[in-house]
Parts: C-alpha cells; sequence; structure tokens
C-alpha cells in the first residue's frame, strides 16, 4: 500500500499536479491528527487499574469520579514531584544546591542515591561516547486502536544495550514478582523494544527506591523476546476487553473484587441484593385468576 501511494505522489508530481499533491498530503495530515484526538490515551496505571478493576477505571478515568486523596497522601506526592524535578534539573546541567539545602531530606536522598548508583551520577559514562542520557523521557505506541504512553524518569541508551531508570520514592517492596508482572515494568520495556532498533534481551528496566530505611535498593528486570510476545498478547485481550466495555457502555465488576479494593463493590453488592430481593418477593405473590 505504501508503495502504490509513493508512486502515486511521484506521478502525480512528475505530471504538474503539484497543487493536488500538495491539497492531498494536507487532507492526510488533518485525517490523521483528528484520529490521534480522539484516541484513547492509556498509561502504565491505566491498564492496572483495568486489569484490576474495569469499574474503577469507568469511574476514575471515563467519568472523572476520582476520590480526593488525604493531607499524607499529598505529602508523599508533591516530595516524590519535587525529587524527579530535580533529578531532571540535574540532568540537564542546571544547578540545584540551593533548591537542595531548603530541604535537608532531599538533599540527603539524592546524595545517598547518587553514591549508589555511580552511572547515575555520571552524565557521561566513560569510554562510551556515544552514550545518550535523557530525562522525562516520553514514548507513545498507537496499538489495537489506542495510544499508549509511557514516561522514562531517566533513559540511557548506547551502541548496544539500553537502561529504563525509573524512581520510586516508598519503601522496596518485598514481592518482586508482583512488581514483574505490573504492567508499568511490562509497558516500558515492551514500548522500547517496539519503537527502537533494540532487541528486547538488549533492553532492562532498573527501579530505585530512594527512600529505603538505610540506603537506596534496587531492583533490575531483564527482557527477553518471549515476555515481548506474551506482554503483545496480554495487550491485545486486555484492549479487546475495553472495546467491548465501551461498546456495551458496561463495566463489569470481576469475579475476585472485593470490598477493599473497590469503593464501588459495596453499591454493586447492595444493587444485586435490592434485585435478589425483589425476585423473592415476586415469587411469594400469589397468582390473582382472571
Amino acid at each position: 500500500m505504501a508503495k502504490v501511494l509513493v508512486f502515486l505522489f511521484l506521478f502525480l508530481l512528475l505530471n504538474n499536479e503539484f497543487s493536488f499533491v500538495l491539497c492531498c498530503c494536507y487532507n492526510l495530515i488533518q485525517e490523521l491528527l483528528q484520529l490521534l484526538l480522539y484516541m484513547i490515551r492509556l498509561s502504565q496505571g491505566q491498564l492496572n487499574l483495568l486489569e484490576t478493576c474495569p469499574v474503577q477505571f469507568q469511574k476514575i478515568y471515563l467519568e472523572q469520579l476520582s476520590s480526593p486523596i488525604s493531607p499524607e497522601q499529598q505529602a508523599g506526592a508533591a516530595w516524590g514531584n519535587r525529587f524527579h524535578l530535580l533529578m531532571q534539573q540535574r540532568e540537564l546541567g542546571l544547578p540545584v544546591e540551593s533548591l537542595l539545602k531548603e530541604d535537608e531530606e532531599l538533599g540527603t536522598v539524592i546524595a545517598s542515591l547518587l553514591s549508589a548508583a555511580p552511572e547515575i551520577a555520571q552524565p557521561q559514562v566513560e569510554g562510551c561516547p556515544q552514550t545518550k542520557r535523557d530525562a522525562e523521557h516520553c514514548r507513545t505506541l498507537s496499538f489495537g486502536g489506542y495510544l499508549l504512553t509511557v514516561i522514562y524518569d531517566l533513559l540511557i541508551m548506547d551502541d548496544s544495550r539500553a537502561k529504563i531508570i525509573d524512581w520510586k520514592t516508598y519503601l522496596k517492596p518485598q514481592n518482586q514478582a508482583k512488581l514483574a508482572s505490573n504492567w508499568q515494568t511490562r509497558l516500558y520495556l515492551y514500548i522500547l523494544a517496539e519503537t527502537t532498533s533494540y532487541l528486547p534481551e538488549q533492553i532492562e528496566m532498573i527501579y530505585w527506591f530512594v527512600k529505603s530505611s538505610h540506603k537506596p535498593e534496587s531492583l533490575r528486570f531483564t527482557y527477553n523476546s518471549s515476555q515481548h510476545e506474551e506482554t503483545r498478547k496480554d495487550l491485545t485481550r486486555l484492549l479487546s476487553n475495553l472495546d467491548s466495555w465501551l461498546e456495551a457502555n458496561e463495566f463489569p465488576h470481576l469475579p475476585n473484587c472485593q470490598e477493599d479494593i473497590c469503593p464501588y463493590y459495596v453499591k454493586h453488592k447492595d444493587e444485586k441484593t435490592m434485585v435478589n430481593n425483589w425476585i423473592i418477593y415476586i415469587n411469594t405473590i400469589e397468582e390473582v385468576s382472571l
């Protein structure tokens, strides 16, 4: 198809139909932009929620009914945002010393991280002049009619390998397998393999837990072609389910949905109870002969 379009373009161009070609190109670009505007963007957080509880996905992302967060959560999010911003400024070569003096805890955490991770501390890896680094690096991938989006806290690439670095401002989890199956790990690795020339085996992801009790700790996840194919299949399944739920305008509770996971589960359970009670009540009514 692409070859046909190129041939048509050259034919029209050679036959002095340049204005027509420009018009066609303009209309095509307009249609593509409109398509992108109407595509639903999905991040790792949305995929996690969609797989865990479709009803919460509907309420939070489609109906914008998210609950207010607690003051403690707000403070934690603000601290995490400051940390990410300072690490980005540092990567860009901007001065951060004066800002670190205003927050002693933040300065201590960053100093500990840079001491524990030399590859992060050195903007240029010695002996690797071709190394490329980019903070807050955004990538998108069109998949199944949706636009998958990731933002890498730090991406380090050279001729043969790529490393995705992600900062976490909570304590290191005990269950590494749970983090491996999280959509952040899976989607971040998948999109980099799909949008670059790196093989899955040349990509890895490293989480740094900067607020660990003693010193920063890390978890490293390698990647391979088998995992890549499994992620592709799971994305296809999940987004196919989303298509069906959007078309029916009905998002189901999953069998393992519980009250401590979904705040809408109680309402769902009450509605089911009310319907069952009505059915029982109706069945007790004696028939009226006509």
